[in-house]
């Protein structure tokens, strides 16, 4: 009768995945062996924390050791970005009842509540009824510039990163706020983006936090321009820069003297600036909570806000590269051709007006964890020092969850993703007592398939070894379904509605394409495609096929979509949206069963 319970409730969480995923996640989390549990932790004195009481305070106490102490005497020159006449400056807005109803329903149900102790249920419950008194309350807060006290209150958790668990630097404050902030900051910060779309203020080397940008366009553009210097033959070196602490670290009268260099003023400016001063924080492990400390700089994490913030603060970090630099919020890298003594300097040069900038906005990068990778056969391998720190040498590193090869080949990535991917599986087999194809789907498409598909369309495997390997997760999954262990591997595919992975990536690879081609991306297009001007048949959006002299250029995204794309039909390019696009590429990419899975 336990056996039988259990399976019907994994069978149900299974079934409601999508309107009901916390209690998914959280069955699944309890499952797994790996517990990311505090502790225990060594204070400055060698002394072992283990309650959570002590242990909160030790947190606490590093968390706003790091805090920056802001030195007014020298503050650095602005650059005025924002060009535009005073009344286009975003000074003022009006927060309406139907904006604030529209916030308080996107609300994730069970969402843990600030110091308020007023959780998201009551606050979607009431949405009807109090959106006019919570706009009206936003209102005032916003003309007057004052900010309720119970808003600069934060309890913080603490998130492990890696390393040694019992060394509080190794945990990441995450500060959990009032809901009703939240939702305020959440109109304010679709005022500034709006703002800064508007009038172009945000540099196109950003990718985090901007619409229509992200992880997956970020590693494109990288991609795609390092392997047309090596296709041609140049050599290239890269820098990846890490800050210290870069969201703690901000500086608050440098970051209001920022924003108002972008046009924001008036009482939005007023608001901010009376938002980020006079905060606290506590941490707060099992239910007990550590002493509050004041919080001296940076913006919140865990804040609506506090990521448009940072990403302003750092927006002007550009004017000092003469080099290609990317960035998605803090995670920056420089890379530049270094056939040339010339080249070489620039990279070298951009270091020292990096280190210059860091130290006149008080965000100092940790030259420890900054690394440089050389690629290409003839790179001359030379030395970058981070002003007195010579910059550590690497083959291989993890960029925004993808690991890159000096080789650039992604045998580790694929191996990587491959062994996380069957962790989990095992974590299913050992735990699920359920083996049904419904649940097993879910669990499959919810915790496995993810792994072995993020920014597939960066990291697409070509070796044959390798496809084997990514293949061989899906393989053993379906194995897993009651009923069909003895069906060979495609018929086991039919069974389950699913598609080789293999043409799972053409089938991203091509989503990809169609919004580049619509521009749903803000991003050129031609930085990866040249449309085919030859009058063949096919359709009229044809690409063109470019020439190549490596492996690494041959199977790069833009250059391996393109037979693929041109292959399609009329009707399927000229679809408008992107869900009518996948359904005329099911027929096209599965003729036979005419169905997408």
């Amino acid at each position: 009768m336990v056996k039988l319970a259990k399976r019907d409730f994994e069978k149900k969480i299974a079934r409601n995945i999508k309107t009901d995923s916390k209690s998914f996640y959280s069955y699944t989390r309890s499952k797994s062996r790996v517990k990311s549990s505090v502790g225990p932790l060594i204070d400055d004195s060698g002394t072992l924390a283990s309650t959570d009481k002590e242990m909160g305070n030790i947190l606490n106490a590093f968390f706003a050791s790091v805090f920056t102490k802001e030195n007014l005497n020298e503050l650095p020159t602005v650059t005025q970005r924002f060009n535009g006449q005073d009344n286009e400056k975003l000074c003022s807005f009006t927060v309406t009842s139907g904006m604030v109803k529209s916030k308080l329903l996107k609300l994730k149900m069970n969402k843990a509540p600030g110091i308020d102790l007023v959780g998201t249920r009551m606050l979607l419950e009431l949405a009807e009824v109090i959106s006019v008194t919570v706009a009206e309350l936003f209102n005032k807060s916003l003309k007057s510039g004052e900010v309720p006290q119970d808003w600069k209150m934060a309890n913080v958790t603490a998130v492990y990163k890696k390393g040694k668990k019992s060394s509080p630097s190794n945990y990441r404050p995450v500060s959990l706020t009032v809901n009703l902030c939240k939702i305020f900051e959440s109109i304010m910060r679709d005022s500034i983006i709006e703002h800064l779309e508007k009038h172009k203020l945000i540099s196109g080397s950003q990718h985090g936090f901007v619409r229509n940008r992200s992880c997956l366009t970020n590693l494109l553009s990288f991609m795609e321009e390092i392997t047309k210097y090596l296709d041609s033959g140049y050599p290239v070196d890269i820098l990846y820069l890490d800050f210290q602490k870069a969201f703690d670290k901000v500086p608050h009268c440098r970051l209001v003297s920022k924003l108002a260099a972008h046009g924001i003023s008036g009482d939005v400016l007023k608001w901010i600036e009376n938002w980020l001063r006079g905060r606290k924080q506590r941490v707060v492990l099992g239910g007990q909570a550590s002493e509050w400390s004041d919080i001296l700089s940076g913006v919140p994490q865990g804040s609506v806000l506090g990521p448009i913030l940072f990403v302003l603060y750092i927006n002007d970090i550009d004017d000092t590269i003469n080099s290609k630099i990317l960035k998605f919020a803090d995670d920056t890298k420089i890379y530049n051709r270094v056939d040339s003594v010339e080249g070489i300097e620039r990279m070298r040069a951009d270091l020292r007006n990096l280190v210059v900038w860091s130290k006149e906005w008080q965000m100092l990068f940790n030259a420890e964890k900054c690394k440089v990778m050389h690629l290409g056969y003839n790179n001359p391998k030379v030395n970058y020092v981070m002003d007195t720190t010579q910059l550590q040498v690497v083959s291989e590193e993890r960029d925004l969850g993808i690991i890159v090869s000096d080789d650039l080949k992604w045998e580790k990535q694929c191996t990587a993703a491959v062994k996380q991917a069957n962790k989990i599986l095992g974590m299913i087999k050992r735990n699920f007592v359920d083996r049904s194809k419904e649940t097993i789907l879910a669990l499959y498409k919810s915790l496995v398939r993810p792994y072995l598909e993020y920014c597939i369309s960066v990291w697409n495997p070509y070796l044959v070894k390798d496809i084997k390997l990514v293949e061989g997760v899906q393989r053993r999954a379906t194995k897993m379904v009651q009923g069909i262990q003895h069906l060979n591997y495609d018929d086991r595919l039919n069974y389950l509605d699913l598609m080789r992975l293999e043409k799972r990536r053409v089938r991203s690879d091509l989503i990809e394409t169609f919004k580049f081609m619509k521009g749903m991306y803000d991003i050129e297009k031609d930085i990866f495609f040249e449309m085919d001007e030859s009058g063949r048949r096919g359709h009229e959006q044809k690409l063109f096929k470019k020439g190549f002299r490596l492996d690494v250029r041959k199977f790069a995204f833009s250059n391996r979509v393109v037979n693929d794309w041109n292959s399609l039909s009329s009707q399927c390019v000229n679809c408008c949206t992107v869900n009518t696009f996948k359904k005329y590429l099911a027929t096209e990419l599965e003729p036979e069963t005419a169905k997408l899975r």
